[in-house]
């Protein structure tokens, strides 16, 4: 396998061909410069040789394996990493989440992953399937990468998805809830620097990936949505351009060059609260091609089962990732209001 990547310099090419696992981890150097570990399938991890950064970068990409692009921009960016033409000055941990999957071309095999994380994977019935073992082992991963290093150390995990329907924005981020920690702005406008200037602030503890890394880790953490799901391969990939270049400065410690943090450049939300499925006759009254970040306003029906009403309780709310195919007890949409900047720091 080594010989493999070596020669091909294409870690999602090694991935597909050992979706389940990896019969042995093995590292490498590349050059001086750089030391690399394989893990696992799907989780590769570049070390520089002197650590003149203090970073730790978490960069996950098919946690839903449908979600191609940014599985393409991640491998393009380890190739670039393998062939050295990136040398980078911060730790970097790459992580396809769910390569059966997307071998699959399916969003999930039998469970979402991204309902899974901060234990959940082992509550109920356990570990009961390949979605659960993989949360526990990517859960086991960040760890390792995170614990290693000690001292002061600055722990970010950025989660890369695409959206399943349009949106009237087309990339956004959800900053998962962190009590008793304000929100970044500096953080925020390395996002509006890559594209991604539509901000959603969760408001209670989930079972996201990236709201493990925030809560267990204290790690600047963000649900990335890119744009809408597509084919592999048919991805306009000069849609990430400004992502992939923000990307490689911070992973090669180049100056950002981030703007002042202006709210004329932003769209703020404060995600109010989430409608979860009580029944099976769960239905919303609007088409399925509404997109992410309508607005309805208040009093308006939002859903019925059961025989009620799902009406809207602000003036105006907005939804995002609606979907009424989840199983009784999951959530079928996030509901926005707008959000200002005072609890940023």
């Amino acid at each position: 396998m080594f010989h493999e990547l070596k020669q091909s310099k294409d870690f999602l090419a090694l991935t597909l061909a050992h979706p389940q696992y990896l019969s042995e981890s093995f590292e490498f150097d590349l050059g001086e410069h750089t030391h690399v570990e394989v893990w696992d399938t799907g989780v590769i991890v570049f070390s520089p040789k002197q650590l003149k950064h203090s970073k730790d970068i978490v960069l996950s990409c098919a946690v839903h394996g449908n979600e191609t692009a940014p599985i393409e921009l991640c491998n393009a960016l380890i190739t670039q990493i393998l062939s050295e033409e990136l040398k980078l000055a911060q730790r970097v941990m790459f992580l396809i989440g769910n390569p059966a999957a997307i071998h699959n071309g399916t969003r999930f095999i039998d469970e979402n992953l991204n309902r899974l994380f901060n234990g959940t994977h082992s509550r109920d019935e356990g570990l009961c399937n390949p979605e659960r073992v993989r949360a526990h082992k990517l859960e086991q991963y960040v760890d390792r990468f995170y614990a290693s290093q000690s001292g002061e150390r600055h722990r970010i995990h950025y989660d890369l998805h695409t959206a399943i329907r349009g949106s009237k924005h087309e990339k956004f981020a959800i900053y998962p809830y962190r009590p008793g920690r304000k929100y970044s702005r500096e953080q925020i406008m390395f996002l509006e620097s890559c594209g991604v200037n539509t901000i959603l602030f969760h408001h209670e503890p989930t079972t996201t990936f990236s709201y493990f890394s925030s809560e267990n880790y204290r790690a600047d953490a963000f649900t990335i949505e890119l744009g809408k799901v597509f084919p592999m391969g048919q991805n306009d990939m000069t849609r990430f351009i400004a992502m992939k270049e923000m990307l490689t400065l911070l992973m090669t410690g180049k100056d950002l060059q981030l703007p002042e943090f202006d709210l004329k450049r932003l769209n703020l939300y404060q995600v109010c609260r989430s409608v979860n499925k009580h029944f099976d006759d769960f239905e919303f009254n609007f088409t399925n091609d509404v997109e992410n970040f309508t607005a309805f306003p208040k009093g308006y029906t939002l859903a019925k089962e059961g025989g009620k009403a799902v009406k809207i309780e602000h003036e105006f709310e907005s939804i995002v990732f609606p979907n009424a195919k989840v199983p009784v007890g999951q959530r079928t949409v996030l509901m926005l209001k707008t959000a200002d900047d005072s609890n940023l720091d």
